[in-house]
């Protein structure tokens, strides 16, 4: 295991598809803190409180793109290399080669978390520091850490089981896409006020109308269920996470344990059976 995490780390450094995604990150995230910083001074200046909590969360949701690209990539090219055949030939067992490119492909979803936080980083002498404190980002933090490592597993187990390098790419982008949409769908359904108000014209002018309930609204125990369903989906972390309204926090971090360990057993278990030509 140490000799593959050796090989593994010092092929890492060679990746170039880890490099742009890291620079990437950090250009992406310091230009959206600088433009936001950039916007929130011409409110400031008429009178709008803008603080550094309202923008630095923001590209929480694109974490399970960016580990979609690289795992379906990194592990797809020890696919069409061979690589993965000969380390089984050379004695390394199946568990140990699954268990080290999960620990790999983890460490670049990090990588990837710590440069969006440090492009963020631009954006205090405008803003000022968090007002959520210390306590807060550290918790935000940790979080983002715990749902990629959930995004990994889930990459990590359909990278290790397909063979053909394209096809996983398209599938793991597809499907981290797919369930950001979800989880935006989710959240939005979420935020439909209860109530409809409105403008009326009177003999007065314009009224404001008699609220009126929304059937759009969702309710009862159908919005218990979208609500756990957003607070355990990654993509759905992501999104709670850049909106601030991560409200279980201890409840997300046990659903991304939970799917980064369910999804790795499934991926040692099916990679133990697998064919490898």
């Amino acid at each position: 295991m140490g000799n593959l995490l050796t090989a593994g780390f010092c092929r890492l450094g060679k990746n170039k598809v880890f490099w742009l995604g890291m620079l990437a990150m950090l250009a992406i995230s310091t230009g959206m803190m600088l433009n936001a910083s950039r916007q929130a001074g011409a409110m400031m200046a008429e009178g709008y409180l803008r603080t550094l909590d309202d923008y630095y969360f923001k590209l929480a949701p694109v974490i399970g793109l960016c580990c979609a690209i690289f795992a379906s990539l990194f592990i797809g090219t020890e696919h069409s290399e061979g690589t993965l055949r000969n380390k089984i030939v050379v004695g390394r067992t199946r568990p140990a080669i699954y268990l080290a490119n999960y620990v790999i492909c983890f460490a670049a979803g990090v990588c990837f978390v710590a440069l969006w936080l440090l492009g963020g980083l631009v954006g205090i002498p405008v803003l000022g520091v968090w007002e959520m404190g210390t306590n807060g980002v550290l918790l935000y933090v940790v979080t983002a850490l715990c749902f990629t490592g959930a995004w990994t597993g889930m990459f990590t187990l359909l990278a290790m089981l397909s063979s053909n390098k394209a096809t996983t790419a398209v599938l793991a982008i597809l499907l981290a896409l797919g369930l950001l949409v979800a989880a935006a769908l989710l959240y939005n359904s979420l935020c439909v006020p209860e109530l409809n108000s409105g403008m009326v014209i009177t003999k007065n002018g314009m009224e404001m109308a008699e609220p009126t309930p929304n059937p759009n609204y969702v309710s009862g125990m159908k919005r218990t269920l979208y609500q756990l369903v957003l607070d355990c989906l990654p993509s759905g972390q992501g999104i709670l996470m850049a909106n601030q309204e991560l409200g279980r926090p201890l409840l997300s971090l046990a659903a991304s344990g939970v799917i980064a360990l369910a999804t790795t057993a499934a991926g040692v278990f099916a990679f133990g059976k697998k064919d490898l030509k």
